[in-house]
C-alpha cells in the first residue's frame, strides 16, 4: 500500500479515535464530574484499545502478522499510547490550568499536537514491515 493512501486510513481511524476520546472526556467531565486529567486518562487509554483495533484491520492489514496481534498491541500501547496518555496529560494541565480552555477544547489540541509522531510510531514502531531473512 502505498504511503499516502496509508496516511489517509491513519487520518480516518485517528478522527474517529479522536470523536472516542473527546465523547469521553466531555461525559466523564461535565456529566459525572469526574477530575479533567481521570478523564483523560481514561479517555485515552479508551481511544488507543479503539485506534488498535481499527490500524490492525484496516490501515496496516498488510503488516499484521498472523495471530492475536499480542505483540503489536503492546508495541502500540507502549509507543502510541504512551506518547499520547504523556502528550494529553502535559497539554490537559497546561491549558486547562494555565490557560483556563475547557477540558474538551484542550483535549483536542492535544490529540492534534501528538497525531504526526503518532503516524510515524505505527508505520516504523508498531506495524514495521518484517524483515526478509536473505537467501
Amino acid at each position: 500500500m502505498n504511503a499516502w493512501r496509508r496516511f489517509v486510513r491513519f487520518n480516518t481511524v485517528g478522527a474517529l479515535g479522536i470523536s472516542v476520546q473527546l465523547v469521553t472526556v466531555w461525559l466523564l467531565t461535565d456529566v459525572a464530574h469526574v477530575h479533567y486529567l481521570i478523564a483523560t486518562t481514561l479517555a485515552v487509554g479508551l481511544a488507543v484499545v479503539h485506534n488498535f483495533m481499527w490500524h490492525w484491520w484496516w490501515t496496516w492489514r498488510d503488516r499484521t502478522e498472523a495471530g492475536s496481534g499480542t505483540g503489536a498491541f503492546v508495541r502500540f500501547a507502549v509507543a502510541n499510547g504512551a506518547l499520547s496518555l504523556v502528550g494529553n496529560l502535559g497539554m490537559m494541565g497546561t491549558l486547562v490550568s494555565g490557560a483556563h480552555l475547557s477540558p474538551v477544547v484542550a483535549n483536542a489540541a492535544a490529540i492534534g499536537a501528538c497525531g504526526l509522531l503518532n503516524f510515524w510510531l505505527g508505520d516504523e514502531v508498531v506495524f514495521r514491515r518484517a524483515e526478509r531473512s536473505p537467501r
